[in-house]
């Protein structure tokens, strides 16, 4: 997938990415409110990140099958968001520790997401870029909510 060049990223498309960032800041902002609300923010914050994460795995599916040249790993890697995803939510169901674990390991593979787009969209650099920065920002907030559920929970 090497060659690409970046096509100019609008004012808009950046504003429209970084607002991807508010659900999660928004969930943040409610469980430190605290109360019965703070429960209700982690299950909207898991399930933002959760699908977030997912629509990832779809867009590096797209990118590899766009390009005849994509590594085979592309599709493994593009399946791996949306199992992950629901593996993490099957402790909810069986009645484990919920939610502040699967929001801590959910964070984690947010942050390292941009390493797949690296390596399939090199020469993207704008676009890579504004990816890390969502990526680092929805995994903080992902990571930081798991993080204080955890310290609740204890």
């Amino acid at each position: 997938m090497t060659g690409q060049s970046a096509p100019p990223m609008s004012r808009t498309v950046q504003l429209l990415g970084y607002a991807g960032l508010l659900p999660q800041a928004f969930a943040l902002a409610l469980f430190m409110w605290g109360g019965e609300w703070g429960w209700v923010a982690l299950a909207c914050a898991y399930a933002y990140a959760a699908v977030i994460f997912s629509f990832l795995g779809g867009v590096w599916w797209g990118q590899a099958l766009a390009s005849p040249n994509a590594p085979r790993w592309v599709f493994v890697a593009a399946i791996v968001p949306s199992l992950l995803a629901v593996a993490l939510f099957i402790p909810w169901t069986l009645g484990w520790p919920w939610p502040g674990p699967s929001l801590f390991w959910l964070g984690l593979f947010l942050m390292a997401s941009p390493l797949v787009d690296r390596e399939l969209s090199p020469g993207m650099t704008k676009w890579v870029r504004m990816r890390w920065h969502l990526s680092l920002g929805l995994g903080a907030m992902t990571l930081i909510l798991g993080m204080l559920s955890l310290a609740v929970e204890s």
